[in-house]
C-alpha cells in the first residue's frame, strides 16, 4: 500500500473511533458476552463483566453478576470477550510511527488504530526501532494524547560489526543502522546497560545476521552476545536473538537468550535434541509464519523454495509446541507491510496449534514472559481491564481472532469496529 493509501485509511479509521462514544465512564458494564477468561478456562455462554477504574471488577454468568444502576453498558453482542492481545513483534520503523515526535496525535493515533488496535493488540513489543523514538511515543499514549496499545521495546538492536542486514535500507526515520553495529563486548554491555537505564523493557541482538553476498549470514561474537545478555539479566529484562541459520542459533543459546524472534525457514526443521535444548533453556519463540511468503515474494524466488521454507518453518513450530515450550503471537508488523493477522493465525493453526494454544500465545504466555501476569493476560477480577470482544467463536475457527468488534484498554473503547469490518 502506498503511503498516500494509508494516509486514507488511517484518517477513515480515525474518523470512525471518533464518532463511537468510546466508553469513557469509569464505571462500564459489557453484557450478552460469551466469556473465555482464558486459554483453559470454560467458556461462560452467557456473560457479563463490571469494570471500575480501569479494573476488572467482576464476571460470570449474566444471572449472577448484576449491572448496577448507572453503569455505562457496552452491548457484546453475543461475541466473544477474551483478554486483550499481544503482538510480541512489532517494528516501530514505518511512516508515521518511524519518526514520532514529527507527526500530529491524531496522525499517530490513526495509524496505531490501524495497525494494532484494530487487530485487537492492547500491547505490543517494539524490537527494534530508531534510537528512543518508541520512548517518545509510548508516553503520548501514556498521557492520552495519543491513542494506541501499551508499547515495550528494545529500542535500537545490536548488530555484528559490518553487520547490518542486507534486506533493510541503510537509513530509517532518519537512523542510520551502521550505528547499531557493536564490535567489542565491552562496547555492547556499555550500549546495553544504557539503553535500559533509558527504559528499554529488554534488548534484541542479531545473533546471525542476514547480510547476503559470499557471507550469507554473518554470525555474532559470542564474548558480545552474552555480554548484552548479561546487561539484560542483570536488569531482569528479556533477550530476544535473531537467530537464522544453526551457527546463529547456537550463538544465540550459548548466550543465553531467552526469546527467538524468528523460525529459521532457511534449514531444515530442528532436530528433537535442538528442540530440547531449547524448551530446557525456556527460550520462547515468535514464529513469523506469515513473513515467509512476503520475503520470498519480495526476493522472486521460485514457488518450490516458498514451500520448503513454509515446510521447514512449520515443522519447526510443530515440533516446539509439541514439546511445550513458550509460543508467542508476533507478525513482524513495521518491518512487513502486513497488518491483518488473518494468515499468521491460519498458519500456526495448520502447524498444530488448537484454538486454546493461540489465546495463549496471544494473551496468557507474553503476559506472563514479560513479567505481567499479575495485570494482563486474562480475565480475572482485579485485573487490567484490557479486553478484546471478538465478532465471532474462535473455537469455531480460529481466523475469528482477527474478527474484532471492540478493543478495550483499560476499560475504555479503543476501537469499534463500522459497518461492514
Amino acid at each position: 500500500m502506498t503511503i498516500s493509501g494509508r494516509l486514507l485509511v488511517w484518517a477513515g479509521l480515525l474518523l470512525a473511533v471518533a464518532v463511537v462514544p468510546s466508553v469513557h465512564a469509569q464505571t462500564v458494564a459489557v453484557v450478552n458476552a460469551r466469556i473465555v477468561a482464558g486459554p483453559e478456562a470454560e467458556p461462560i455462554s452467557r456473560g457479563a463483566l463490571l469494570i471500575r477504574d480501569g479494573r476488572i471488577a467482576a464476571f460470570g454468568d449474566a444471572d449472577s453478576v448484576p449491572v448496577p444502576q448507572g453503569m455505562t453498558v457496552l452491548d457484546a453482542g453475543g461475541g466473544t470477550l477474551v483478554a486483550g492481545f499481544w503482538n510480541s513483534h512489532v517494528h516501530l520503523i514505518a511512516p508515521p510511527l518511524d519518526h514520532a515526535a514529527g507527526h500530529a496525535d491524531d496522525v499517530l493515533s490513526a495509524a496505531l488504530t490501524s495497525a494494532y488496535l484494530r487487530w485487537g493488540f492492547t500491547t505490543v513489543f517494539d524490537i527494534a526501532s530508531a534510537p528512543g523514538n518508541a520512548f517518545g511515543l509510548r508516553a503520548r499514549i501514556a498521557t492520552g494524547t495519543v491513542r494506541g496499545p501499551a508499547i515495550l521495546t528494545v529500542d535500537e538492536p545490536f548488530f555484528p560489526k559490518d553487520g547490518v542486514p542486507g534486506y533493510v535500507p541503510d537509513t530509517l526515520g532518519g537512523w542510520s543502522l551502521k550505528q547499531a553495529e557493536v564490535a567489542t563486548a565491552a562496547e555492547a554491555s556499555a550500549r546495553a546497560r544504557r539503553q535500559l537505564a533509558q527504559g528499554a523493557d529488554g534488548l534484541k541482538i542479531f545473533a546471525g545476521s542476514m547480510v547476503g553476498g559470499e557471507i550469507g549470514v554473518l554470525p555474532m561474537d559470542l564474548d558480545i552476545a552474552r555480554a548484552v545478555a548479561v546487561a539484560a539479566h542483570d536488569a531482569r529484562k528479556p533477550l530476544f536473538a535473531h537467530p537464522s541459520n544453526t551457527e546463529g542459533m547456537e550463538v544465540a543459546m550459548a548466550a543465553g537468550v531467552d526469546v527467538f524472534a524468528h523460525t529459521t525457514p532457511n534449514i531444515a526443521p530442528w532436530p528433537e535434541a535442538v528442540v530440547r535444548r531449547l524448551v530446557e533453556a525456556d527460550i520462547a519463540l515468535v514464529p513469523t509464519l506469515a513473513l515467509i511468503e512476503v520475503e520470498v515474494r519480495k526476493e522472486g524466488a521460485p514457488a518450490a523454495a516458498l514451500e520448503r521454507m513454509r515446510e521447514n518453518a512449520s515443522g519447526q513450530l510443530r515440533a516446539f509446541s509439541a514439546a511445550g515450550g513458550d509460543v508467542l503471537f508476533g507478525t513482524d508488523a513495521g518491518y512487513a507491510d502486513v497488518y491483518d493477522t488473518r494468515d499468521e493465525l491460519r498458519l500456526m493453526h495448520e502447524a498444530g496449534l488448537d484454538w486454546r494454544q493461540l489465546l495463549a500465545s496471544l494473551t496468557s504466555t507474553p503476559a506472563a514472559r514479560f513479567g505481567q501476569r499479575a495485570r494482563k493476560g486474562r480475565i480475572a477480577e482485579g485485573m487490567d481491564a484490557d479486553l478484546v470482544i471478538l465478532a465471532r467463536d474462535p473455537a469455531l475457527g480460529v481466523e475469528a481472532f482477527a474478527d474484532v468488534r471492540y478493543t478495550l484498554i483499560g476499560g475504555r473503547v479503543v476501537y469499534a469496529a463500522g459497518p461492514g469490518e
